[in-house]
């Protein structure tokens, strides 16, 4: 099973997405980045959208969405069923993000955080996973009841 990562970043990101796509391929997954891909300026909505729909379509495919603050993609991201979202600035957010929380898309501030210590949250965050046991009952409860 390949591990895959789907990247998307506003302008305000995308200097920080193209850095972090290459920690993603050292770190041995398939990297596919939805854009944007230069300065230009982008309304964030449209790739965290483009990001969370691709990451809920794909079995074990994980998400990595970056703007100013991480905020903005955040809370679009979240408006998709089967997405949890998580803005994180630390190692330790990151990890219990993933092991607690069940995320399944790492959101970055690119005007947050710097690169290395941007790499350093991605690393954890993809060397990560989900413990569930008590934690499968409490992720259960984020959904929407349909």
């Amino acid at each position: 099973m390949s591990k895959k990562l789907i990247l998307g970043a506003d302008h305000a990101g995308v200097g920080l997405k193209q850095e972090l796509s290459e920690v993603a391929r050292e770190q041995g997954y398939e990297v596919r980045d939805l854009g944007t891909h230069s300065g230009d300026s982008v309304d964030y909505p449209d790739f965290a959208h483009e990001v969370a729909n691709a990451v809920a379509k794909e079995a074990n495919a994980l998400g990595l969405l970056v703007c100013g603050t991480g905020q903005g993609m955040s809370m679009a991201a979240n408006r998709h069923l089967g997405i949890r979202a998580a803005v994180c600035a630390d190692v330790f957010s990151a990890k219990m993000a993933r092991q607690h929380n069940g995320a399944n898309v790492l959101c970055l501030g690119a005007r947050v955080v710097g690169p290395g210590h941007a790499a350093e949250i991605l690393r954890a965050f993809l060397g990560s996973s989900f413990e569930g046991g008590r934690h499968e009952r409490r992720v259960r409860k984020i959904e929407p009841e349909g």
